[in-house]
């Protein structure tokens, strides 16, 4: 009777939350209130804060959730707060509220460190724990603590909780990561706008970056031109990974007017190497304006191998090569480093030049060459 009366408290706990009535969290000017429904027996509200220019702003929930510990439940209240895309950013506590361990022993600062460590991670391996799991064998009680003889599941998921407080790291954790993230971006897209998309690209949240270009960038690369500004900042942003993605979702069209190349090879110039390298991966299937092969053929003797194998593959693919950019590759047959030196040759050599300058240093070249 013991036993079943101890799940039984676990099932409601799984099942609901309560709200408690006054709300915890400073109001902003405007909130919204969504009630969010999970099953037959729970609902809760959810709430929008919006900023002085009425614009969505971040999700926040005012929760009261009994927590029980060794036969006992103790209520905890507490403020979860999550960005316009469901991504979990803090908590806080109504005034005089605290949250404790066995034996009502208070967290320490150290514990409230650990816990937004804990629910900062979406995929922590509370995710896949069952409740069961946290009931130890041959008790009624949950087993709160990773030293209890609970069987391996404590043991696995020693790092993801706080010792003392197992079942509370739970709860509050599948309580921020559960259905409600689903429900925040079905509201968020209600009030997807042209200017919420132009905030959300201009953003440093990657996760608004990222959602945003799933919706301004069709699957061809296309992207309406008001928004080409927005994914070029990105593409020059701090955030290499947003910066790669904005590059890769562009269509090769984008950049295959003259303004287009000259600034991505500006952006290349002052890039870190890997969007460099991604950069002229880019390039490989964009037809060179002049001023793009021009500077490319100026820029490969002073590259990396890596670098100047690409920038080379690049031009050698080019249907043509003005006279300005053979002659900036010939002037690099003088190069101290003869394996550049050759390969430049040997694509110069396929594009047959007609100019005479060109000729004259390509014969040179060969004669240096043959009398080695």
């Amino acid at each position: 009777m013991v036993r079943s009366t101890a799940f039984l408290v676990i099932l409601l706990l799984l099942s609901g939350f309560s709200e408690r009535p006054a709300p915890f969290a400073r109001k902003p000017a405007k909130i919204r209130e969504f009630t969010i429904t999970e099953n037959d027996t729970t609902s809760y509200t959810l709430k929008l804060a919006f900023d002085e220019s009425d614009q969505p702003s971040y999700f926040f929930r005012n929760v009261f959730t009994p927590v029980c510990l060794t036969g006992e439940c103790k209520p905890v209240y507490i403020n979860f707060y999550w960005d316009l895309l469901g991504n979990y950013t803090r908590y806080d506590f109504p005034p005089g509220q605290v949250l404790t361990k066995m034996d009502h022993r208070e967290f320490k600062q150290e514990d409230y460190d650990k816990l937004q460590d804990i629910l900062n991670n979406p995929n922590s391996l509370l995710k896949d724990v069952a409740m069961e799991d946290l009931v130890g064998k041959g008790t009624e009680n949950l087993a709160d603590s990773v030293d209890a003889k609970a069987g391996a599941t404590l043991k696995t998921v020693k790092n993801e909780v706080i010792d003392g407080a197992v079942y509370t790291c739970y709860t509050l954790w599948h309580i921020v990561h559960g259905k409600v993230v689903d429900e925040m971006q079905k509201i968020t897209e209600t009030y997807r706008t042209e200017p919420l998309l132009h905030r959300f690209l201009a953003s440093s949240n990657h996760f608004y970056q990222y959602w945003a270009m799933e919706k301004v960038v069709a699957q061809d690369g296309t992207v309406l031109e008001s928004f080409s500004p927005d994914m070029l900042s990105i593409i020059r942003g701090k955030n290499i990974f947003t910066a790669r993605s904005a590059l890769q979702k562009l269509g090769n069209p984008f950049f295959m007017e003259n303004a287009r190349q000259i600034w991505l090879w500006e952006t290349y110039r002052s890039a870190g190497y890997p969007l460099q390298i991604a950069i002229l991966k880019k390039l490989a299937k964009i037809p060179f304006q002049n001023a793009l092969a021009e500077a490319t053929a100026s820029e490969m003797a002073n590259a990396n191998r890596e670098q100047f194998t690409m920038m080379l593959n690049l031009l050698a693919a080019q249907p043509r090569l003005s006279d300005k950019a053979q002659q900036t590759m010939a002037n690099h047959l003088n190069n101290a480093n003869q394996d550049y030196a050759a390969e430049i040759y040997r694509v110069l050599t396929a594009f047959h030049p007609r100019n005479h300058d060109v000729v004259a240093k390509m014969n040179a070249f060969k004669t240096r060459a043959t009398q080695k």
